[in-house]
């Protein structure tokens, strides 16, 4: 499954091996699913919001990865919002079964949260 949607993926600074979980993933050549990954690999200076707006504009969707450490990840949070008031898709996507947040934060009001497979990936993808 060939494609070039380039994808934001929103993660918690303490969850960034799980981003590289999920981009490793793509490259399997196991995997019903591939994109472009557009996330932001090191921290910015000051002008970070105006930099990853425009990052975020530039995709196509993005996979929030949600844990416990979401409720508390400001920059996580801003970018979820900041998509949403783009009007790029986004999925919420829990890193594991143990460690979800204990709740939801506003920014994800309404974001559909499913648990993390292949096949809820691959579906959110082809979306685009």
């Amino acid at each position: 499954m060939a494609t070039n949607n380039r994808i934001f993926t929103s993660f918690a600074v303490e969850d960034s091996n799980y981003r590289d979980l999920l981009v490793g993933q793509a490259r399997n050549a196991r995997s019903p699913f591939e994109f472009v990954d557009m996330s932001v690999k090191e921290p910015w200076d000051s002008q970070w919001k105006t930099r990853c707006r425009s990052k975020i504009c530039g995709c196509d969707g993005m996979i929030a990865l949600l844990s416990s450490s979401t409720p508390n990840a400001d920059g996580q949070l801003w970018e979820i919002a900041c998509a949403r008031e783009q009007g790029i898709p986004v999925i919420g996507i829990y890193v594991s079964d143990s460690d979800r947040p204990a709740y939801l934060p506003q920014a994800l009001s309404g974001v559909r949260v499913v648990t993390w497979t292949w096949d809820n990936i691959a579906n959110f993808i082809r979306s685009l």
